[in-house]
């Protein structure tokens, strides 16, 4: 699953593995997401009205009436509309041009990216009901009302560097409903749809949502709150990174360690050639490497210091060979680190929503992927740190550490040797 660019909320009766058993020492979040706070723990009130609380009290599911839940499943269609409405506008251009240029009648938008000007109107028109775009006269003549995109919003649905960045996801959310003959196909019969049968899309959006990360803050916060490994990379360290999708990964490691050498390892080709080719626009070609491999690099033994793997454990049909994989190719004073989704210790009804969205993924893609190679573990988003563990030591490693690195969807651990 790719990460998000907001705080999900966790209501009272969850609590993640490092919120229960580890000081928060690290700094918070970047400026950006003021309402993150620094200590998960204490409940928090959001300016939004969530509520975010690790209490261990279970909270009970209560039964709404027709009408009550009638008027919810509304409501997710009404989200489910915008969702749609940003993947057509992301991908036709429409909020790009409307953040350079600034306020457009529909003409102008068409004219400026190459569609019919009648689509774009009744596209600008839904952007407006929804409160998306402004519009400058609602009084005016169809034709001559002038459009803008405000500038917060322009963040979330243009700008590809801020953590902020979320119009990808509605590509995923594409990807997923185009799939969904085969999805069912895959539920009847215990098979699955494979990552490349969603295609571009989902590809695009797993690699566009996770970049910022991997390239701000992945060498900025969390890798120096891990004192060993940040300090093993920066004097020098060769790394395999599994799972390494379109090379973000390795990417913002070798910028932010410039000793550093990385080796990205997927078995996605289409992936491993958008990959070179960042890495070759990045300028860290000389140090990072991509193999298109399936889990093992041919004849590579164990000469890494550092073995990573960013949320893609969850995804793979055989995660016991991924990681018994992992094992063999780290020096036995190596440094094996997975990062994956932080879920909650264990299963409750009435989750937050971050479960809800991890689930809703599991759904429509974790899970039909790693199916759709057989035997298969049957994994799916939700890997909790206790199946993580039982993994691991399957693989070969002794036993599972959460490190000290505080963030709303990502959980990091040492695989200890």
């Amino acid at each position: 699953m790719p990460g998000v660019g907001f705080e999900p909320t966790r209501p009272e009766g969850q609590v993640g593995l490092s919120d229960r058993r580890l000081p928060i020492s690290t700094p918070g979040l970047p400026p950006r997401l003021p309402n993150l706070p620094n200590r998960p723990g204490a409940n928090h009130r959001r300016q939004d009205g969530l509520a975010f609380s690790a209490n261990t009290t279970e909270v009970p599911i209560t039964a709404q009436t027709a009408e009550e839940f009638g008027g919810r499943l509304f409501q997710a269609s009404l989200g489910l509309l915008d969702i749609t409405a940003v993947y057509l506008g992301d991908r036709l251009g429409y909020y790009r041009a409307l953040a350079e240029v600034g306020g457009l009648a529909a003409s102008g938008l068409a004219e400026a990216t190459g569609t019919h000007p009648r689509y774009a109107r009744e596209w600008l028109e839904q952007q407006a009901m929804t409160e998306f775009l402004t519009v400058d006269d609602a009084t005016k003549d169809p034709e001559e009302r002038r459009y803008s995109l405000p500038p917060g919003h322009a963040e979330v649905l243009t700008d590809r560097d801020s953590l902020s960045y979320l119009a990808p996801l509605a590509r995923a959310f594409g990807a997923a409903v185009t799939q969904l003959p085969a999805l069912l196909e895959a539920y009847r019969t215990g098979g699955g749809v494979s990552w490349d049968q969603f295609g571009t899309d989902m590809r695009e959006s797993q690699a566009d949502l996770n970049r910022p990360w991997f390239l701000n803050v992945l060498g900025k916060e969390w890798f120096p709150a891990i004192a060993e490994l940040d300090d093993r990379l920066r004097a020098g360290a060769r790394v395999a990174d599994f799972g390494t999708g379109f090379g973000w990964s390795a990417i913002g490691m070798a910028q932010s360690y410039p000793k550093t050498t990385v080796v990205g390892i997927d078995v996605d080709g289409p992936s491993i050639e958008a990959a070179n080719a960042a890495a070759a626009t990045a300028g860290v070609s000389e140090r990072v490497e991509f193999l298109h491999a399936d889990g093992v690099p041919v004849g590579e033994k164990a000469t890494f210091d550092v073995v990573t793997a960013f949320e893609c454990i969850h995804d793979m049909s055989d995660p016991v060979a991924v990681l018994t994989a992992m094992r063999r190719l780290m020096k036995e004073d190596g440094f094996a680190l997975v990062v994956d989704e932080r879920t909650a210790d264990q299963f409750t009804p009435n989750g937050d929503d971050l479960e809800r969205l991890l689930y809703g993924f599991s759904l429509l893609v974790c899970l039909p992927d790693g199916m759709s190679s057989q035997p298969s573990a049957g994994t799916g988003t939700v890997m909790r740190p206790h199946r993580l563990r039982a993994y691991a030591r399957a693989a070969g490693f002794r036993d599972v550490e959460v490190l000290p690195v505080e963030h709303f969807q990502f959980r990091f651990y040492r695989l200890v040797v």
